[in-house]
């Protein structure tokens, strides 16, 4: 069955996953979408903190308030970090210097990365920081395993509500897009979209919460974006769920549109 478009195109500018909820981005050129799956190793492990009954045996989605992030962890985002896919390891950056590097499927390689989250987030923690996973399980925002999508003209949108510069890593999405007017993504809610050969339906608005707050470059928590946008707008949200539907490759540069079934 052939596709045809419902709707004015936009382009994908940046690809980006978070291989540990909380910590920094890091940047695709191309990648491979699989159907019901996140971005490859996007949220593969969470840092506990304090008792959240996590069972990797037998996974199940929990609230963020169970770990180390942004919404109230703000000194994670002076972090610069890195992920092998092919090793497992993890590098941590800090004040522009390597601080510490381990395996996340290793014993000694967690604790050694624990013992730094331990130190730096000291004023932070309910108890022992822990690396947790249990792939392919995502510890994302949603229960559902979904790939999200920011509009850039949103976000200038947002820059004009508190007359300031917004990074658009604040919003820690998946895909920033270039071409839509502002808002226009809450319109592909129920929808069929291409990410290059790839296709995802939008399932939901993503509503913001306090950890759009912090820069990701200065670790600032120096805005209030949630309280703004629901003064001047009614509501804050910003961004757009998808969740894949069909297997394919999406690169920067790719065309993303609705699309509908044609019976050509």
């Amino acid at each position: 069955m052939a596709e045809t478009s419902i709707s004015g195109g936009a382009t994908i500018t940046a690809i980006q996953r978070y291989p540990v909820k909380g910590l920094s981005a890091e940047p695709y050129q191309h990648v491979t979408l699989r159907t019901g799956q996140t971005l490859p190793n996007d949220r593969r492990y969470a840092i506990e903190n304090g008792p959240s009954g996590f069972d990797p045996e037998a996974p199940k989605w929990l609230a963020k308030a169970h770990f180390l992030m942004l919404m109230r962890n703000e000194r994670l985002a002076a972090l610069r970090t890195r992920f092998d896919d092919s090793t497992h390891v993890l590098s941590i950056a800090h004040g522009g210097s390597d601080v510490v590097r381990g395996d996340l499927e290793t014993t000694a390689g967690r604790a050694a990365i624990e013992a730094f989250l331990a130190s730096h987030c000291a004023d932070d923690l309910r108890g022992p920081p822990k690396i947790l996973s249990a792939p392919p399980h995502s510890f994302s925002d949603v229960a559902r395993k979904v790939v999200s999508i920011i509009n850039l003209a949103s976000v200038a949108a947002v820059e004009d509500l508190v007359g300031r510069p917004v990074d658009p890593l604040r919003f820690r999405g998946n895909l920033h897009v270039a071409g839509w007017p502002a808002w226009a993504e809450f319109d592909l809610v129920g929808q069929t979209i291409a990410l290059g050969t790839a296709r995802a339906k939008i399932v939901k608005r993503i509503v913001r919460c306090a950890a759009v707050n912090v820069d990701p470059v200065t670790a600032a928590r120096d805005l209030d974006i949630p309280t703004a946008m629901q003064r001047r707008l009614g509501h804050a949200d910003c961004g757009i769920y998808a969740e894949v539907i069909a297997d394919g490759e999406m690169a920067v540069g790719d065309a993303i549109v609705a699309v509908k079934p044609s019976l050509m």
